[in-house]
């Protein structure tokens, strides 16, 4: 399969693909977090991609009471797709701790792997019975039946939340590794990693629950 960019791999989805939490960890040293100011970035030289990701990513925080920004909003393409000094990234971090940033949400595809499932039609077959035709005949569509077995494609992605407060060092809070399964259409992938991202951070108490706007008698609106 075509490698293509980062998370422009993740981005696409088959339609009974899943985006899967494989595993997550937060910082013992932190019971709560409710972060006021995000950057969120997506890693990818891929532009419509990472545009799309962090808008939706940013409107599920915004849901949640904090004030986010697109990396893209905030910087040029360039603070993805080409390398950078350790320098320049501590005048960029020092720019965001002035402008009131206290938390970054970093994600990135750190691996492809390639699998292949075989079909459960075979997986029942007696074993204390088999004799040695029985189980050749059964499995010599190894070589003929292209049916014989699935290869799909798994993307390994993870997203990182660090804390940029000025009077701690550069904190990892969190971070969660996810699996992609062949993915194809790239609006209902990133749909479905940012919506795990969120549920696993709500779980861990990281970000607040989102606000539920309601009306009052005198038809204006207020949050809960």
């Amino acid at each position: 399969m075509k490698r293509l960019s980062l998370l422009a791999l993740l981005f696409m989805l088959l339609g009974c693909g899943t985006a899967r939490l494989v595993e997550d960890w937060k910082n013992p040293d932190i019971t709560t977090y409710a972060p006021t100011k995000v950057l969120v970035v997506g890693m990818t030289s891929d532009i419509e991609a990472r545009e799309h990701f962090e808008n939706l990513l940013n409107t599920e925080l915004e849901y949640r009471g904090a004030e986010t920004i697109m990396s893209l909003e905030r910087f040029a393409p360039e603070l993805t797709t080409e390398k950078m000094t350790d320098e320049e990234l501590k005048t960029i971090e020092n720019s965001l701790i002035d402008d009131g940033f206290d938390t970054i949400l970093f994600t990135k595809v750190v691996g492809v792997e390639d699998k292949i499932e075989y079909k459960k039609a075979y997986d029942g077959f007696d074993e204390t019975y088999r004799k040695f035709k029985d189980e050749f005949l059964m499995y010599q569509d190894i070589y003929y039946n292209p049916d014989y077995y699935n290869e799909y494609t798994v993307y390994h992605a993870e997203t990182s939340m660090y804390c940029i407060c000025p009077t701690k060092d550069r904190e990892l809070i969190w971070k969660g590794y996810i699996d992609v399964v062949d993915p194809v259409n790239i609006e209902k992938t990133i749909s479905e990693y940012v919506n795990t991202v969120i549920a696993v951070l709500e779980e861990r108490q990281l970000i607040e629950p989102k606000i539920v706007a309601r009306e009052k008698p005198d038809n204006t609106i207020i949050n809960q």
